[in-house]
């Protein structure tokens, strides 16, 4: 078998809270939860981990998300009826945006913990 990506723990003070979040932006499913993980899954079995982390402070991470142009539309309307900040590229020069690159769209946001979440509908690649 080639290597698949299978799971990540994301890193947050509030794993429900921040769950909540991913499953209303990715339309993620709840998956059962053990020990101190809150679980969701994607499409094809990834697993999604939230749980407190190990030290006192939180490493931001970023996630990328490739989704098709309706949950693109979805997602971009959760987050404007929402009122979740937004920008067009990492760095956010371009506040209240989304870009057209790579023959798609794209869209960076954060998540509750201040992780970057990127959703995009063409891969780079």
């Amino acid at each position: 078998m080639s290597a698949r990506f299978n799971h990540t723990i994301i890193v947050s003070e509030d794993g429900e809270q921040s769950a909540a979040f991913y499953r209303a932006l990715l339309e993620a499913s709840d998956a059962p939860s053990w020990g101190p993980f809150t679980n969701l899954t994607l499409d094809g079995g990834v697993l999604l981990q939230f749980a407190a982390p190990p030290v006192d402070e939180i490493q931001m991470q970023h996630y990328a998300f490739l989704v098709d142009d309706d949950l693109f539309d979805r997602a971009y309307g959760w987050i404007t009826a929402n009122g979740v900040d937004h920008a067009a590229d990492p760095f956010w020069k371009r506040p209240g945006e989304i870009n057209h690159e790579h023959g798609g769209r794209g869209v960076y946001v954060r998540d509750p913990a201040g992780h970057g979440v990127e959703l995009l509908t063409r891969p780079y690649l």
